[in-house]
């Protein structure tokens, strides 16, 4: 399998990890060193440091009640990128942005992910 295919796939696997709630899935993908930085002012921004820390922050998420939907899975020469539109309501709040979500591989796993975001005030307001 070429590099570019094997990361599609990569991309694959982890976007239905995330919404099937596979906790041990994601971890199987991160090298252990793994970083996640994510932009903002709110309960999920920083940077996640090591597997586990990411596949916290992945499970923060998801317990917001998020749709992750799929646009596009974008591969470069040695990387990947999930390209999503991500939706979520509560009472008090809405969320609705478009995102880019870039990995970075190494050895064919994720050695960190970078979160591009269309709407970080709004983000803000929903992750308090």
């Amino acid at each position: 399998m070429s590099a570019d295919a094997s990361a599609l796939a990569l991309g694959r696997t982890f976007h239905q990890a995330l919404v099937s709630a596979d906790w041990d899935g994601i971890r199987a993908l991160l090298h252990d060193d793994a970083t996640w930085t994510l932009p903002g002012d709110n309960t999920i921004s920083g940077t996640a440091e090591g597997a586990d820390a990411v596949v916290e922050r992945a499970r923060r998420i998801a317990s917001y009640g998020l749709n992750f939907e799929l646009l596009h899975i974008l591969a470069s020469r040695e990387n990947m990128a999930l390209s999503l539109h991500n939706t979520a309501r509560r009472e008090d709040a809405v969320l609705d942005e478009y995102l880019a979500t870039v990995c970075r591989l190494r050895d064919g796993r994720i050695a960190s992910i970078e979160t591009y975001l269309s709407d970080v005030p709004g983000m803000n307001a929903f992750f308090v």
